[in-house]
């Protein structure tokens, strides 16, 4: 191999790894997403939810989820879409007659600016602030049109104490 040739391989060498190198800065340089702000959106999502929950507001709760969602909540088959979901909504409205507070807290949230998973608890109280029962979910939010959508949840309630004898 003359000089010439293994300068010129080098050379390749050289600027094929220089590339390589500036290609994985330029890629590890992508802005991350503000997860505090997107934490404060799905709070007030949530907010909002917890809101129209306590009013039996089933429009609303059903605006939540996007048109392709599924649920899967205790002790129900897979819900999926949004006139499933609805129907569920409102049988379980209707056996809670009482005035129940529903309040939701986020526990943990990841991803980025179009897609989020969200952990958290559910809190339910009645009038008098007694905790009637708590449980947990997980939810994956969708930014679509600018507007967070439920496009996954799930949730169950905690085990309820044992009757005292």
């Amino acid at each position: 191999m003359s000089n010439t040739t293994f300068v010129t391989i080098l050379s390749l060498c050289i600027l094929l790894l220089a590339a390589c190198q500036q290609a994985t800065e330029t890629k590890s340089e992508a802005p991350k997403p503000d997860m505090a702000k997107i934490k404060a959106e799905i709070k007030a999502v949530e907010d909002a939810w917890a809101a129209a929950s306590n009013a039996k507001d089933v429009a609303t709760i059903v605006g939540f989820y996007a048109d392709d969602a599924i649920s899967m909540i205790d002790d129900q088959p897979m819900l999926v879409g949004k006139a499933a979901i609805q129907k569920t909504i409102e049988e379980e409205m209707a056996k809670h007659k009482d005035k129940a507070t529903v309040v939701f807290e986020t526990l943990d949230l990841y991803g980025d600016e179009n897609r989020v998973t969200e952990v958290g608890k559910t809190t339910v109280t009645d009038s008098t602030q007694k905790v009637i029962y708590t449980g947990k979910y997980m939810a994956v939010w969708e930014k679509r049109n600018g507007k967070w959508l439920t496009i996954r949840d799930m949730s169950n309630d905690d085990a309820k104490e044992a009757p005292v004898k």
